[in-house]
Formats: structure tokens, sequence, C-alpha cells
């Protein structure tokens, strides 16, 4: 049983019983008390820790908020610039949920913690108050009863009759003190009920608040949530491509590292010991230099540096050479020397020592010993070994023949173009589909081919074309839109570039495109989505002729124009269109942008304007892609195409880059194996860097000036310029430069500025 009632009667009669009534009453309003002091203790505690909580969520996401990711490339895809962003997004996310906590934690101080203290201040602490006043009553009283009492009989009638007087008054205070206190303890009692529940209840009311807007602010980042997660997803499967090419690379490399040595036509680069001489006693010491040898102006470079010392970088020294001379062992007790006769200080020998025997070599070609071989950069692509695919008919057919049978047989198999064939199946089912003496393979009756073999027999027979579907003199032109602009734009631009493809090549990559749209269309059952299917094709469709890291960085946008192509085919494919922009690629406004100056390798400066005009065509070769049948083998998972989706331009945009090969294609008349020069694959020097114009648009003017790529002329720079290599020219804009030339190297100019010679990027200035 709980607390007994207090009669008010037994305030009258003041039993022990009802006194221990009392005390029982006392004591659950005293413990009331402790538990209220304890929880207004702990709620404290409780939000001091919630504050220090908040403090450390903002300081996180302030952290996330300031960090920004690097990209490896010239451009980001727009599931990389989503994921940079996403950072942001999570900083913005987890602000706006600890400005909800920081006001839970003012509600709940305002709705618990002060009407709590409140009920033990004004109504626990008026009981104690009432609780002394009438203990005080009670001694009172039976102090001056017993008094009373103890009183003589003797003492005179008015003597006794005030006592009695006295005694009454007193009793009837104690009387009305014990009612009263009887009457606030029954009260408390009740009220205790709501006033420490009801906080209790704001309390949770304030916290499923909060955690309800948690929940809101989670299903408006759910939307947002899912999207990052294709991204992610998107970004991760480009990633697992361009990692197996990038070891690919790595691979070759390591087996023929000379082949890949980074140099340029006009310049080599790499380290020499150069020896430096002393006044006797002391003798001479060798010194280790970076060299960059400029071939036409027959100028070396040398900058002191030293791996052990923290790389510190030493002052750079010039000089022009006038001759090179090997340095036997029977003439100097070192291998590997060369003696520099230098031309600006006469009578002065240089003695320099190369790495190895083969860099030996290199360095005396490269110097005048002997004609150079020509060490390029990278290395073109071959064709699959034993493989003669072309594209004519019966490539054509082969086409045809393997899209029927895989749509026939297997459009819904999982995996489907990621999930490769057996080599020597796939390498023999080819042979005998390009061979013209052969009957046809009807692939969609015949169960002797897995439906796995067909889709990687498809795939291989792109790859041994001697030049990409998409061909290589376009391929920079491709890339281009993917890295910026609008979704609208990108599309635009990829429908020009297809109608700018040889027709054999458009009506091959129209077919294929329908099917992949096909296959796209059964992505629920074959996991194959557009996004998918990009990072199958895109390195198969389109390439650049050089194998280097940086191309393997521009796999993720090969993806992107692949699926602009798969989303988009029928309105690609349809009909050409009925206007292009002068430049797909960069917004006309931009200046351009060169990248890093402290850069020493030359591989990283913009080309400018391709003018094939200004290449010997006869040097250039375009051959097909040697690559393995395992590079297809990525992980699965991407759930979406991003190929549309919109991104902002970059404030600076590079200018331009065209390729530094004629692009060839293969003719495509059946049984033909010549080639020629693609048509229209010139670009106007006019206008804002980068911007191409039409053939037509500039066949008049090319017919009327055929000498004015080789003409001497002046030229007015319309764009500032600091030279990343001491063979170029930096300028600001209004410089005037005269003898101006077209260099050997494609997209640079030769020309004189203040005395001084060097190249000129050609979409930097303009012809006067």
């Amino acid at each position: 049983m709980g607390l007994h009632p207090l009669e008010f009667s037994e305030c009258y009669l003041d039993s022990p019983g009802f006194r221990e009534k009392i005390k029982a009453h006392e004591a659950e309003l005293d413990k009331t008390n402790r538990f209220i002091k304890e929880l207004y203790k702990d709620g404290k505690n409780l939000i001091n820790a919630t504050k220090q909580l908040g403090m450390a969520q903002r300081k996180f996401a302030n952290c996330l908020g300031e960090f920004q990711f690097e990209y490896v490339g010239d451009a980001k895809t727009d599931d990389e610039k989503c994921i940079d962003e996403s950072l942001q997004e999570f900083s913005s996310f987890l602000k706006n949920l600890e400005e909800q906590r920081e006001l839970m934690m003012r509600n709940i101080t305002e709705t618990l913690m002060k009407p709590l203290e409140k009920f033990r201040k004004d109504h626990l602490g008026t009981v104690r108050a009432e609780r002394k006043k009438y203990e005080k009553e009670t001694e009172k009283y039976y102090s001056s009863l017993e008094k009373l009492l103890n009183m003589s009989a003797k003492k005179k009638d008015t003597q006794l009759q005030e006592a009695d007087s006295q005694v009454e008054t007193v009793k009837l205070r104690f009387q009305e003190e014990s009612l009263d206190y009887v009457c606030k303890l029954q009260e408390i009692q009740e009220r205790k009920k709501f006033e420490c529940v009801e906080p209790m209840l704001a309390f949770f009311q304030t916290v499923f608040t909060f955690y309800h807007q948690g929940f809101e602010l989670a299903n408006d980042f759910d939307h947002y949530k899912r999207a990052l997660q294709i991204n992610i997803q998107n970004t991760r499967s480009r990633f697992e491509g361009a990692r197996s090419e990038v070891y690919e690379l790595m691979k070759r490399i390591r087996e023929t590292p000379q082949e890949y040595r980074q140099t340029s036509p006009i310049s080599c680069e790499g380290y020499l010991y150069v020896q430096e001489k002393r006044p006797p006693p002391f003798g001479s010491s060798w010194v280790k230099r970076y060299s960059t040898f400029v071939k036409e102006q027959k100028i070396l470079h040398m900058v002191t540096f030293d791996h052990r010392s923290g790389g510190k970088i030493g002052e750079t020294e010039s000089v022009t050479l006038k001759s090179c001379l090997r340095k036997t062992t029977d003439m100097f007790d070192r291998r590997f020397c060369l003696e520099l006769d230098i031309t600006d200080r006469p009578g002065t020998v240089l003695t320099v020592q190369a790495l190895s025997e083969d860099d030996h070599k290199f360095w005396m070609q490269a110097m005048g010993g002997k004609e150079a071989t020509g060490h390029y950069l990278g290395r073109t692509y071959s064709k699959e070994r034993g493989i003669d695919a072309q594209l004519d008919n019966v490539g054509l057919s082969l086409m045809k023949n393997s899209i029927s049978a895989i749509e026939t047989r297997g459009i819904n198999d999982q995996g489907l173009y990621r999930v490769v064939g057996v080599s020597s199946k796939v390498q023999k089912l080819l042979s005998l589909m390009i061979d013209e003496e052969s009957n046809e393979v009807d692939l969609s009756t015949s169960e002797d081919w897995d439906v796995k073999t067909v889709t990687s027999t498809l795939k291989l027979y792109l790859r041994s074309l001697p030049e990409p579907l998409m061909t290589y003199g376009l391929y920079k032109e491709f890339i281009s839109p993917a890295k910026g602009g609008s979704p609208e734009s990108r599309i635009q631009a990829v429908h020009c570039l297809v109608h700018k493809l040889p027709p054999k090549n458009r009506q091959v990559l129209g077919l294929l495109m329908k099917h992949l749209a096909n296959v796209a269309a059964h992505s629920k059952q074959n996991l194959m989505t557009v996004a998918n299917l990009g990072v199958v094709f895109g390195p198969t469709l389109m390439r650049p002729q050089e194998d280097t890291v940086a191309a393997i960085m521009d796999l993720k946008f090969q993806n992107i124009v692949v699926e602009i192509l798969i989303e988009h085919n029928e309105k690609i494919f349809a009909d050409a269109p009925e206007s292009c922009p002068l430049s797909p690629a960069a917004p006309v406004f931009s200046a351009p942008t060169r990248q890093s100056k402290k850069s020493l390798n030359r591989q990283n400066r913009p080309l400018a304007v391709y003018n094939p005009q200004a290449l010997d065509i006869q040097n250039v070769s375009a051959v097909g892609d040697g690559s393995s049948l395992a590079a297809d083998e990525t992980s699965m998972g991407s759930n979406e195409s991003v190929s549309s989706q919109s991104s902002s331009a970059s404030a600076s945009e590079m200018p331009a880059e065209k390729s530094d090969h004629v692009p060839l294609s293969t003719s495509l008349s059946s049984g033909s194996n010549s080639r020629a020069p693609i048509a229209g694959a010139s670009w106007s020097s006019t206008g804002a860097p980068g911007e191409s114009q039409p053939a037509s648009s500039t066949a008049a003017s090319d017919e009327e000036k055929p000498e004015e790529s080789v003409t001497s002329r002046k030229a007015k720079a319309v764009y500032p310029c600091e030279a990343e290599h001491d063979s170029e020219l930096s300028f600001q804009v209004g410089a005037i430069f005269n003898a101006v030339t077209q260099s050997r190297e494609p997209g640079w100019l030769e020309g004189e500025l203040e005395g001084k010679r060097g190249l000129i990027p050609e979409n930097y200035v303009e012809m006067l």
C-alpha cells in the first residue's frame, strides 16, 4: 500500500499513528527532493557533454569543408566534380544538424531544467519551511501543556484561568498549523506527479523533435546520397579500368625502358655528370646535373640537383655546343664519357659522363655524334599479332553476325561484354570470321561458340583495326567536350564530330551504338548499364597514338563520350547536325592557360593549333591496338550513366591540344589497304585559341596563299605567356614578333622578340 491519507480530524488527536503517517509523507518528499537535485545535476552534465559533442562535430565539419581534392590531368568528370563537392555537402549537413542540436539543448534547459528546479525550490522548499514551523508549534504547544499541567492547584483562580487561556491559544495555533501542514503535504504529494512528469514529457518531446528533424534531414539527404553513390561507383569503375592500363604500361616500360625515354623532337633530357676542373693540386670533381639539350640551337642547359641533399635545385648554366667527341677508355680513365667543344668559350672543352652505355649512345646521337634514331616519347599501338582486321565488308559482316547472335542468344546474360572468353577460342573465331576464303560462320544457331566468346571476338576485332573506329585524328576533339560544358553542348559537339568520321567508320559505330543501347535496355537482367558499357568500350573505340599515363588519365572521358553515343544514338546517327559550334571544346571567352611552369618535362606543355601541312605524313603510321583481353575484367556495380549531367566549365581552359601526328584512316573500299589523311583535318590560326574552322571556310584562303605556313611574317600576341623552357619566348599581350615562321614542332611558331629567337604557341598570337 502507498502512503496513508492524512485526515484533518487527526490533527486534533495528534496520535502516534498520525505522526508516523506524517513522517512517511516527509520521507517521500525528501526522496523526491534528492531525486530532483540529482536529476538536475545529471542534466547539467548532459548539456555540457552535448556542448562538447557539438564543438567536436563543428570542428569535424569545418575540417571537411576546408579540404579540396586535387586531380590528375587537365579536367574532371562530372562524377569527380560531385565527389569533390561532397565534402562541402557533408560539412553543411553536419553544421545543420548541430544547429538543431543547439536548439534542442536550449529547449531542454527551458522545458526541463528550469521547471524542475522551480518545483523543488518553490514547493518542496515551502514544505520544508512549513515542516519547521509545524515542529516549532508542536514543541511550543506540548511545552506549554506540560507547564500548565505541572501548575499547583493551590494557585489563584485568576492565575489558573490565565494559564488555561494561554495554553488554549497555543493549542489553537498548533492545530491550525497542523491543519495547514497536513494540507500542504497532501497537496505536494499530488502536485509532484505532474510537476515532475510534465517537464520530462517536454524533454522527450524536444529530443524526439531533434531526432525527427535529423530524420527529415536524412530524407532530404537521401537523394543526394543516392546520386553520390552512383558517382562513386562510376569513379571506382573507371579507376579499375585505368589502373589495369597503368599497370600494363608500367610493365611495358619496365621491359623496354629505353623505348619510353622522355624526349621530344626538338630536345632531349637526362642526367649527366660534369667534370669541374680545379687549380692544382686539387684536381677535378664530378657534379651531377640535369641536362637539357635543344637540338636546333645546340644549347645545353645544365642545372645542379642532388637527390641526397633534400632535392635542392641549384643554378642553371647554359652553353652552346660546337662539336661532340666520344672519349674512349684508352684516352680517359672513365667510361661513357663525351668531350664537348663549347663555342661561347673558345678553347674550352667540357667533359661529361653518361649513366650507361645506352645513355652514352643516346647523348651521342642527340648531340650530332651520328644520325639520331628518333627516340620519341611513348609507343604507337600495333595490330594484334597474326590478325589482319580491316574496316571493310568482311568486317561489317562480322559486326552484324556477332550482334545478331548476341541479341538472340545472350542479351540477358549477366556481365555481357564484361565477362571475357578464352583467348585461344576468341583468336580462332576472329580468324575464321575475317578469312574471306572460309565459309561464313553462323553464330546465331551454332552452339560451338558461347556468348562470351562472341562478345570478346567483337571487341578484339575493333581493337585489331589499323586505327580506332573513332580515329586518332578526332581523338582529342571527342575528348574535349567531355571535359566541360553543359549536357546539351556535349551532345551537340559529339553529334558534329561523329559526322566528321569517314562514312564506313560512322556506319559501323552507329550499328554498334544501336546494339549497345539495346544491351543497356536489358540492364536489370544483364547488369550492363550505360556507364558499364562506357567503361568496356571507351578504350576500344577511341585512344591516342601515344601510350602514356596522361593518356590513361583520359580513359574516364572516353567512357563519357561512349555513354553519350549510346544514350543519344538515334539522334546522333540519324542525320548530320544543321550547324556545329566553331569549337565544342573550349569557351570562346576564356584565355588559354598553360600547365605547371616548373616542370622540366616538355611533354606537359599544351600543343597549339594542329596544322597537318607542317608535317611529313610519310613518317607517320596508324596501327591498331594490342591491348590484352584481360583489360576488360574490371569490377561491376555502376548503376547509371552521368554523361549528360550538367557541369560547369573550368574557369581557366587549356588551349585545345591537337595531335602532333597526322591522323590516317583506313580506306573503306572493300579489300583495300590504302590509307589517306582525313579530309578537313586543317585548323585555322585565327580566332580564339583552340577554335577549329571547317575546312571549307579556309580552303579559299589556303589556295590564295599556299606558302603562308613557311613565309616569314609578323605576329601579335593576343594572350600573355610565360616560357616553360629556354627554347620558348615569354611575352605579354600586344608583343610584336618578327620573322615568324612555322616551326617543325606541330602547333608552334618560331619568331624573334627583342633580339631573341624562340618558340611561340600558335594559338597565342594572331598573324599580321
